[in-house]
């Protein structure tokens, strides 16, 4: 076995260079995933016309109250109103058309009904609807198989449709054409919603969209769960189609964050389009309700500032670069009226420290949202083999902290593995070596912290402050490291637009504290095999204090506080809600609390104490959590590169100054201990 050792050793060196020479050879990646989302900064608010309808419905003149908030919305930075596929029912609400079933429609006549029959009688309000909306009403009848007749009363046209009211009322047809040039000539942009409910034609597809081209329209909302053309069967076929039709108008989509399932045929249309997409951030209608509920002045105030902050977050942290706004009107008993939030979104918008001119104070500007331009590099083809060689180097090291021997073996099976893997699947392939370095990183910087408390080499320095800022920065550099190799994997535009998600980060979460607990307790010394077997053996067989249970009840408690605060979904108090919005809105970007308040400093503690004294070892062995966080914070691959930056910055600094306090507060209370307490006790 000497030929082993022979390669085997100089390999655990040559690895570190491996490591850097990778990272070194991915940053053009990673620069040109900054250079994609910084390519575009305008920002689109829109509001759903729609509900804009349902709030004037409820108003003495709906007509004029339209107009009137329409002029509002325009001066508060609305500049684009979203209409959807029309219905019988919009068209009542906007006042086009009176609808009527057939028992009302005798009443109305004063003739004697046909009791067997059930259908929608409709009569035109004025010439201009008739015009525009009767052919639109008998095409989209007539594609049903239901047989439309003339019908008048009063010098009044209309139309009797053979079909239900109810059924009648909810099929869709063509956007009001109306409404839409209305809108146009006010000077807001067009977003149109377009569902799946009608049956794909090209032909129709191919008219509607000229049609909305010729009014300005540039993005296409997908309303419902299935873009339009998705089917069963020949969904390729008509998607396809439908991707064709929207390059030859220039038009792109919206993708709806936080849905709750992916929009079935997105992707697809996505890729077909050239990724020509934009984030959108939709403010529902029950966000919109907490601002009519009955409140205090100061109550109402804090929710519109909470509403501005979230529009500012949207666009400056996750490449939202449009934000739709919904709201409907609630009839209060407590103030005895109907009212709505309109006058509360305007105040968030464009009022004191409103989200507009915080938005357009970060460098957007309001515009119609554009699609990222994509950047690419010739050096990408080359950089996968610095990743691949790099990013495996990174992995073989973590593992040779726990079997040194096996460093050689773990090297020539791994890179055997990943090159299969990414045969197989390019994308599992990039993801599964992500996740490895994003795991390896913050594991082999804390390993390296430990040993070298265990090593004896923390007892040489002179200052114990020096030692622990030095050790937080080493620390933090080597898990850069981890994030360079999770950027560069990761930088197709499809994971910035979350057409994509990085799977597996929930492991991240945990992983890189039981790699580092398992180094700590049972590697960590220098000893044999036997001894570490042995070791183990001593304290599973150990026999089970009350303490150990109080012990291990608190851990447990612990991690499940830890893991109830990690992600989207975790939860944060009330006061800690208000102290991240004051981190925000004071610094710009908030540095993550379990970093800086108490991963940072008490690692910093631990390496100013390793000094003295090497039980140390296990302060430090909890800034695990604020290294894995550096490296998780990069894993929101929608989070613009440079806000992440700063965010483990600000993270650093304020953890060290923290730190520092911490140690300061160390020395007060053994000088005072070991003045007054000690000899005290001593008597």
């Amino acid at each position: 076995m000497n030929w082993y050792q022979t390669w085997n050793n100089p390999l655990k060196n040559l690895l570190w260079w491996l490591v850097i020479i990778g990272m070194l050879g991915s940053l053009p990646l990673a620069y040109m995933r900054h250079e994609t989302e910084t390519s575009t900064k305008n920002v689109e608010f829109v509001f759903d016309y729609r509900d804009l309808l349902d709030i004037a419905d409820l108003q003495t003149n709906p007509q004029k109250f339209v107009q009137d908030q329409l002029g509002k919305m325009k001066a508060a930075g609305i500049g684009s109103m979203a209409v959807y596929e029309s219905t019988l029912a919009e068209f009542k609400e906007s006042r086009r058309i009176d609808l009527y079933n057939s028992r009302d429609a005798a009443a109305l006549t004063q003739t004697f009904g046909d009791p067997s029959e059930n259908f929608t009688y409709l009569l035109f309000t004025n010439n201009e609807a008739q015009q525009k909306l009767e052919p639109l009403i008998q095409k989209t009848f007539a594609d049903l198989g239901v047989g439309v007749k003339p019908w008048s009363f009063k010098n009044r046209s209309g139309l009797v449709i053979q079909m239900s009211p109810d059924d009648a009322a909810i099929k869709a047809m063509d956007p009001d054409p109306i409404a839409m040039q209305m809108l146009k000539d006010q000077g807001f942009q067009l977003v149109v919603r377009l569902s799946n409910h009608r049956e794909f034609k090209s032909n129709d597809m191919d008219r509607l969209l000229k049609q909305l081209h010729d009014l300005g329209v540039k993005r296409i909302i997908v309303d419902g769960n299935e873009v339009p053309g998705y089917t069963e069967e020949n969904t390729e076929e008509n998607l396809n189609k439908m991707a064709d039709l929207l390059n030859k108008y220039g038009m792109g989509l919206a993708a709806i964050e936080l849905l709750k399932e992916p929009q079935k045929g997105f992707s697809t249309l996505a890729k077909q389009t050239n990724y020509n997409v934009v984030r959108l951030h939709s403010f529902t209608e029950k966000d919109g309700d907490k601002l009519t509920e009955p409140l205090k002045k100061s109550e109402l105030e804090g929710r519109i500032q909470g509403v501005a902050d979230r529009f500012v977050l949207a666009v400056k942290d996750r490449n939202i670069r449009m934000v739709f706004i919904n709201g409907h009107a609630v009839k209060s008993l407590d103030r005895a009226k109907v009212v709505d939030p309109l006058s509360a979104y305007y105040e968030s918008l464009t009022g004191t420290d409103g989200a507009i001119p915080r938005i357009e104070k970060f460098g957007f500007d309001l515009g119609p949202a554009q699609p990222f331009e994509v950047h690419t590099t010739s050096w990408q083809k080359v950089a996968r083999v610095f990743l691949l060689i790099g990013g495996l180097s990174l992995v073989v090291l973590m593992l040779s902290f726990f079997i040194p021997e096996g460093t050689l073996i773990f090297f020539v099976l791994g890179l055997i593995g990943l090159v299969g893997v990414h045969v197989l699947s390019a994308n599992l392939y990039a993801q599964g070596l992500a996740l490895m370095t994003a795991i390896s990183a913050p594991s082999v910087a804390v390993m390296l912290a430990i040993r070298t408390v265990r090593s004896g080499a923390s007892a040489k320095w002179k200052s114990g402050i020096g030692f622990g800022l030095w050790l937080l920065l080493r620390t933090s550099l080597i898990s850069l490291i981890g994030i360079v190799y999770e950027v560069a994997l990761l930088n197709h535009i499809t994971y910035s637009l979350v057409l994509q998600q990085f799977r597996g980060v929930g492991l991240l979460h945990l992983l890189p504290i039981a790699i580092a607990g398992l180094y700590l307790l049972f590697f960590s010394e220098n000893n044999t095999y036997s001894e570490k077997l042995a070791n183990i053996r001593r304290i599973l067989s150990s026999y089970i204090s009350v303490l150990w249970i109080v012990i291990a009840g608190v851990g447990l408690a612990a991690v499940y506080y830890y893991l109830s605060r990690t992600g989207n979904e975790g939860q944060a108090s009330t006061v800690e809600k208000l102290f991240r919005s004051y981190l925000e809105n004071t610094m710009g970007v908030r540095p993550r609390t379990k970093e800086f308040l108490v991963a940072h400093p008490i690692f910093v503690l631990g390496g100013y104490l390793a000094v003295r004294y090497r039980h140390a070892v296990y302060l430090l062995f909890i800034g695990v959590v604020g290294q894995l966080s550096l490296v998780d914070t990069f894993a929101h691959l929608h989070t613009p590169l440079h806000i992440s930056l700063l965010r483990i910055f600000y993270g650093l600094v304020i953890g060290a100054i923290l730190g520092l306090i911490l140690c300061a507060a160390w020395e007060i209370v053994a000088r005072s201990w070991k003045r007054w307490a000690k000899p005290q006790l001593l008597k």
